[in-house]
């Protein structure tokens, strides 16, 4: 639950305890401590500390080191015999589960129920003969005033933490592609860092993009309000994904996408209706698209419309029954 920090994105776990915790629910929360294996230690005790308090445990899953802090936390559920939702997360997870294809039978195996934001990695884990069930991402829609996109400007807007896998270099490369064209093109890059920004600015200077790209660092609220409504066109440059986010939050915005075709995406997004869908690290098929979005008004419109409806599938009301349910059937077991 590492959102509490300064330049820290706020989890799914953060933002669906707080829905739950408004809505009456007791809930508790851990940890937000960033050091990894302070984290560990703060779980472990958190969980020792509220074994009385408790009556589920909801654990998300990811893949990497974070993968050891579910296996420990779901052991210790296991030990107390507390029902466990193993909740996933992340786009590298498939991969992941096939490099420690035992470790993570052992640790899913832990769970009462397996919950996947998304059909992606909800059909991986089901080839493993995993039983799971999508309940999607939350969101606030009061958080993303709507503004309808009859028609798109060159003006560009990218947000996810600079890392390598979500390959913000693509971005910098459609701007680099579309200025002659337009030479009014803007691209605004907003994200925590994550060692990556250095190779973003330097790509910015070696292709002459000072006045084109602008990095406006880790968006808050209301920030990201204002920079979204600024913008038409939201760009999904990642490698690996599952169900982002922030892109759910840029269709909730109004802004047309342009989007990588990889992991979930092509599971949560459809091409021509929802967003336009691209070859991975494609500069030029991104920058075509991108031009289609300005020159077609009716297109524009259409992505504008239809991803506005998309996000509200997301909103937390259809999402609380869907958990609800779930609890329920938790009680009884």
């Amino acid at each position: 639950m590492l959102g509490g920090n300064p330049g820290w994105v706020t989890s799914q776990g953060e933002i669906l305890a707080n829905f739950f915790a408004r809505a009456g629910y007791s809930v508790n929360l851990t940890s937000t401590r960033v050091n990894r294996v302070h984290r560990i230690l703060d779980t472990a005790i958190s969980m020792l500390t509220w074994k009385k308090q408790v009556d589920i445990l909801l654990i998300m899953v990811f893949s990497g080191a974070g993968f050891g802090i579910a296996d420990m936390a779901s052991s210790i559920g296991q030990r107390l015999g507390k029902p466990i939702i193993m909740w996933l997360h992340g786009g590298a997870l498939p991969q992941f589960s096939q490099r420690f294809p035992q470790w993570v039978r052992r640790v899913l195996g832990r769970g009462a129920a397996i919950v996947s934001p998304s059909p992606y990695l909800a059909h991986h884990f089901e080839t493993m003969g995993f039983v799971v069930r999508v309940i999607p991402n939350v969101l606030n829609l009061y958080d993303y005033p709507y503004r309808h996109r009859e028609t798109c400007l060159p003006r560009l807007i990218w947000m996810r933490t600079f890392e390598e896998s979500y390959n913000p270099e693509l971005a910098i490369e459609v701007v680099s592609r579309l200025r002659s064209h337009w030479p009014e093109i803007v691209l605004t890059m907003g994200g925590q860092d994550r060692g990556w920004l250095n190779v973003v600015k330097n790509r910015i200077r070696k292709l002459g993009l000072e006045s084109y790209v602008r990095l406006t660092g880790f968006m808050d609220r209301g920030i990201k309000q204002h920079e979204f409504n600024a913008h038409d066109i939201y760009l999904s440059t990642t490698r690996v994904d599952n169900t982002p986010v922030s892109v759910i939050e840029a269709a909730a915005f109004g802004l047309p996408i342009v989007a990588t075709s990889v992991g979930g995406i092509p599971f949560m997004l459809r091409d021509g209706e929802t967003a336009l869908l691209v070859e991975d690290n494609n500069a030029d098929e991104m920058a075509y698209a991108v031009s289609r979005l300005i020159n077609d008004p009716t297109l524009s419109s259409r992505l504008s419309t239809q991803g506005r409806k998309m996000a509200e599938a997301y909103d937390w009301q259809p999402v609380r029954s869907d958990w609800e349910d779930l609890f329920r059937e938790m009680a009884v077991m």
